[in-house]
């Protein structure tokens, strides 16, 4: 190529030794919500990272001003109890990162990563532990179970707003 230009990309390769390998089962989908008060404190590319190097892929991201009607949707089993409109309010207060991640058991695993939801409650090394002193601002939320990991990702997102790709390490981990 004397003309100076760069050669043509060549699609990526797909890892062939990998490709032989068993996948790993129990592959699933959570919903994380990084809150205004994470947003607010600039949050938002330490958790990123901080579920990307634990190996798991992320296939739904935006940020929004959730509405009082989503919220109140989001924390129906909440709606009973006297901090609900609190709740709401502290939510709709500012952007929110919302996020849907792949992997296997990411569920529970994410729920160990965020911590106990009272940070007083939460080890050093989880995103509680690390990063809260209040349960009224404890910067994240995680879906508990497959119940609600689906109503919650059905509620904040389409289906049309999930990546499904696959990424050449997923075989390794």
């Amino acid at each position: 190529m004397g003309s100076g230009s760069p050669a043509p990309r060549q699609p990526a390769a797909q890892c062939p030794a990998a490709a032989s390998l068993p996948m790993a089962s129990n592959q699933e989908r959570t919903f994380i919500a990084i809150k205004p008060d994470g947003v607010q404190r600039g949050l938002i590319g330490e958790i990123i990272k901080r579920f990307e190097l634990k190996g798991f892929k992320l296939v739904g991201l935006k940020i929004l001003h959730a509405s009082e009607d989503l919220l109140k949707q989001h924390y129906s089993d909440l709606k009973d109890r006297p901090f609900f409109p609190g709740l709401v309010s502290y939510m709709s207060s500012g952007p929110v990162v919302a996020m849907v991640w792949e992997g296997c058991n990411v569920i529970k695993t994410g729920r160990v990563m965020l911590g106990e939801t009272n940070p007083a409650d939460s080890k050093p090394g989880t995103i509680r532990g690390d990063y809260c002193i209040q349960v009224g601002r404890n910067i994240i939320h995680g879906s508990d179970s497959l119940d609600s990991a689906s109503t919650e990702i059905s509620l904040w997102f389409t289906p049309e707003e999930l990546c499904n790709y696959s990424k050449c390490h997923d075989t390794w981990i």
